[in-house]
């Protein structure tokens, strides 16, 4: 009798290890392939999009494939080996078939002939980078800025450009965790969530 007992409780913990490892198994599969397919943990790497992000922040993106219909005000990563071989993190500006124009001397920005209106960015946009304005996005492209104007090499640098959404890794939908400060070096939790 106690024989079976004990063959049975060997046959319940071997199960049970089966179960447990079979579970551990899936659930590293099902974690690798949401990080291959539909999400990516990205970081920032400088500061052309202060005060939005700071150096050292770690975003959550949504895969292109899953998300790829970039609209104005998307902050999205992308990688264009001729101008940069790390991806870097900018925001849409004006997508296909819109007209960006760049007054520089007053440092306003106009997409279709309407002034943006740009409580995002630090400060007014007063370098050049090579492009000429006014500019229409091409087909399948978009026009790509980082908030912080005169400290971002972005669309107005005109080895990159307008940018072709292939390029583009994805949106950036979270910050997941947060850089340090660029002055007091202390990390703000209060920034974790979702950016626009």
């Amino acid at each position: 009798m106690r024989e079976k007992t004990r063959e049975k409780e060997q046959k319940d913990s071997g199960r049970d290890l089966y179960e447990w490892v079979q579970a551990l198994v899936c659930s590293v599969l099902a974690v690798v392939v949401v990080f291959t397919f539909a999400i990516r943990l990205i970081g920032v790497d400088g500061h052309s999009m202060v005060p939005t992000l700071q150096d050292g922040d770690r975003l959550l993106v949504l895969n292109s494939m899953l998300y790829h219909d970039y609209q104005y005000g998307d902050i999205v990563v992308l990688r264009k080996d001729s101008f940069l071989e790390e991806p870097i993190v900018k925001r849409v500006i004006a997508t296909e078939g819109q007209t960006v124009d760049i007054d520089f001397t007053t440092g306003s920005v106009y997409v279709d002939g309407k002034l943006l209106k740009e409580d995002y960015i630090n400060e007014l946009t007063f370098l050049e980078e090579g492009t000429e304005f006014p500019l229409t996005v091409p087909k399948g492209s978009i026009f790509v800025m980082g908030d912080n104007r005169n400290h971002s090499s972005d669309s107005r640098d005109s080895r990159l450009g307008t940018v072709d959404a292939r390029y583009v890794i994805g949106k950036a939908v979270i910050l997941a965790f947060p850089g340090p400060d660029e002055w007091t070096g202390e990390r703000s939790f209060e920034r974790i969530g979702v950016i626009a």
